[in-house]
């Protein structure tokens, strides 16, 4: 009898922490998307357990008040147009209102302007006059910047957005807020393995597999690799990966000593000068013949370094980079590198956000671009 009482009062339990939950959804006035309080919060808030603040959770999506996403949180649900909301929440305008009319603008945001942005930039502004449309740009300062970039081009009635993003471990919650929504936005050049989301991005590790199988091919076995650190960022990881599996496929022992990850990011406006962190990784590394750079910054700075050290090059070392950035065919040994086609990313992108902004149903598209050697110099 006592436990069929504790059974009942336990199941009410759960009922009220529910309706706590509504009442601090309410008090706080969330918008659709916001996270909602946590387990471990409604737990401590009413001295229940996490069982049961789970268990109200599951309540609240039952009634399709909430919704959950795996290692992200709950979520506020969008009340749909036309149904009712049984009196329990109270309608709720969305987080970021969206102009019905069109404005015949979409935005670019990048995370910082270079040689490689600068050519997005403009190949994305030769795309969008072909589809009769103006190009907003944004610099983004940090990943708090990207986010009200995101929010104000939105409010003020931006068609669609490409989205450069600020290196992150996972998805913002400002995007993740906009493909909820169905806000046409595409990514271009990373990747969120966590969420499907529209991008295009270049084939990094193709490119640079392909690159490490050149040096083989070249007749190289020693071969190093170094890189900024690659601080979250898909692109450099993916860059690295290419290497390591290159060696493997071809037998080749992966040396950790040959790999450095720079403690210290490669300044682009110093690259012409000896970097010591390098000198000291080419003088550990003897017996290396070749040096695969993450990026064209990082090999350049490399080549002077080198070239500082009285190291020949590509007769002693053969030293190469991915990008292609314009500086990479004007240094004292022309850089062998791998070649980005920004033109084709930028094409790519705006096709995809115009079929988004035409209301496409099509599920999540990922379109990788290809990437090609371009032979200079700077390889024996």
């Amino acid at each position: 009898m006592k436990n069929a009482q504790a059974s009942k009062k336990s199941s009410l339990l759960y009922l009220q922490i529910a309706d706590k939950a509504i009442g601090i959804i309410q008090s706080r006035r969330l918008q659709p998307h916001d996270p909602v309080p946590s387990e471990g919060e409604l737990a401590k808030l009413f001295g229940v357990s996490r069982m049961t603040s789970k268990l109200a959770l599951e309540r609240l999506v039952e009634q399709g008040l909430v919704y959950r996403l795996p290692r992200r949180g709950t979520f506020l649900s969008e009340q749909r147009d036309g149904e009712p909301n049984n009196g329990v929440l109270p309608p709720i305008n969305k987080a970021l209102p969206i102009k019905a009319e069109k404005s015949n603008q979409v935005a670019l945001i990048v995370p910082h302007l270079s040689d490689y942005t600068s050519k997005i930039i403009a190949a994305a502004e030769n795309e969008v006059r072909k589809h009769d449309c103006d190009l907003i740009l944004k610099i983004s300062k940090d990943k708090d910047d990207e986010d009200r970039c995101l929010q104000r081009l939105v409010e003020g009635g931006i068609d669609g957005i490409i989205l450069f993003p600020q290196g992150r471990k996972t998805c913002s919650d400002q995007v993740l807020r906009l493909k909820l929504q169905q806000f046409p936005i595409v990514i271009i050049d990373r990747i969120f393995r966590e969420v499907q989301i529209d991008c295009v991005y270049h084939d990094h590790y193709q490119g640079s597999y392909q690159m490490t199988q050149y040096l083989i091919e070249k007749g190289h076995r020693e071969i190093g690799y170094t890189s900024n650190s690659i601080d979250n960022i898909t692109s450099r990881e993916e860059r690295y990966q290419g290497y390591i599996q290159a060696l493997l496929d071809h037998a080749i022992p992966v040396k950790n000593q040959s790999i450095l990850f720079k403690s210290v990011p490669c300044n682009p406006s110093r690259i012409n000068e000896s970097d010591p962190e390098q000198e000291r990784f080419i003088q550990e590394n003897p017996q290396m013949t070749a040096l695969m750079c993450g990026d064209d910054h990082v090999a350049i700075s490399t080549l002077y370094t080198a070239l500082s050290m009285g190291i020949s090059v590509p007769d002693k070392l053969s030293i190469v980079g991915f990008s292609d950035i314009h500086l990479s065919a004007l240094t004292p040994i022309p850089l062998t590198t791998v070649r980005q086609d920004t033109g084709q990313l930028a094409q790519s992108a705006l096709n995809l956000l115009m079929k988004r902004i035409h209301h496409s149903q099509e599920k999540q598209i990922t379109i990788k671009i290809q990437t090609k050697i371009v032979e200079r110099k700077s390889v024996l």
